[in-house]
């Protein structure tokens, strides 16, 4: 099981990672951080729409409301060419960290 910290400290790179690769709405991207974590990391309603809006309100992501195929109105996100800059900041960051971490656990007997 994850902690809060990683949870907290991985969100946004995984936000944008996932809109990298083109609009997503709230409810999708909850289910794709699940699946893609292999269910370690899930996340609800009340933590990601917040942060959603924040990553909104500092230009890295836009949105916009409209139908699903469903006939649902949804609000839709998108990567924006400033959230861009940050996810590649972000994961030059993750991977020095991850490059010392391994580099380091090499030494280390294998967890059981």
């Amino acid at each position: 099981m994850l902690t809060k910290a990683m949870v907290a400290a991985s969100t946004k790179p995984m936000i944008l990672s996932i809109l990298y690769g083109g609009e997503d709405y709230g409810y999708r991207i909850l289910q794709r951080v699940k699946e893609m974590s292999g269910g370690a990391i899930t996340w609800s309603d009340n933590m990601l729409y917040p942060f959603l809006k924040r990553l909104e309100d500092d230009g890295l992501l836009s949105s916009r409301w409209r139908l699903s195929e469903e006939g649902r109105l949804r609000k839709y996100y998108r990567i924006t060419e400033k959230g861009r800059a940050e996810l590649d900041a972000e994961r030059r960051q993750w991977l020095q960290v991850h490059t010392a971490l391994a580099s380091l656990w090499k030494r280390l007997p294998s967890p059981e």
